[in-house]
């Protein structure tokens, strides 16, 4: 698949879901002000996309919030299993530690097949952190803490998100989520 097709894909699950649902109530304005960076990384092994997070990460950091406030960095090409996916996470924050950004940045986890933990796959909940592909999302720390002081109530977002997906219609779900491949 071509990239400008996966960046598509993603678009769309970030207008009509993310933002659409308002499952993150700061999302609206980044990406209308065009300060949401979208890498589609063609990395099929570890070691490569370690290499390409701590590229994305220096970017990142090279650019002011008011030019660029976030990267998605979406992966095709590999991590399909959400097991894999999430041993990599523990390597993506080491890699954070190692280069001194813990606490400047974080990584957020989208995955087709996310689960919390202590739920069923098809729990409606995990749809909250369900994306077209495995994508890590660098986020500024400084910013949540930002946004997070003039919001009301930010503890209450988890659960209002859950509430969101849980109270879709199946048809809601086929449509929103077409890589899922929902059946009635």
């Amino acid at each position: 698949m071509k990239h400008t097709d996966i960046e598509h894909e993603v678009r769309l699950w970030l207008e009509q879901v993310v933002i659409g649902l308002n499952l993150c109530p700061f999302a609206s304005k980044p990406y209308l002000q065009n300060q949401v960076r979208i890498v589609i990384s063609d990395c099929e092994e570890p070691t490569c996309l370690l290499t390409q997070l701590a590229e994305e990460l220096q970017f990142l950091d090279k650019h002011e919030p008011q030019q660029l406030e976030t990267t998605l960095l979406v992966l095709p090409q590999m991590l399909e299993n959400f097991y894999d996916y999430n041993a990599f996470l523990d390597m993506a924050d080491a890699l954070l530690e190692q280069l001194g950004w813990t606490g400047f940045y974080q990584i957020a986890s989208f995955h087709p097949h996310y689960q919390f933990s202590g739920t069923q796959p098809e729990d409606a909940e995990n749809l909250t952190n369900c994306s077209p592909y495995p994508i890590l999302h660098l986020i500024r720390e400084a910013s949540i803490e930002k946004v997070l002081k003039h919001y009301p109530n930010p503890t209450a977002i988890p659960q209002r998100n859950i509430d969101t997906v849980c109270n879709l219609t199946k048809t809601q779900i086929r449509q929103l989520f077409p890589h899922l491949n929902s059946s009635d």
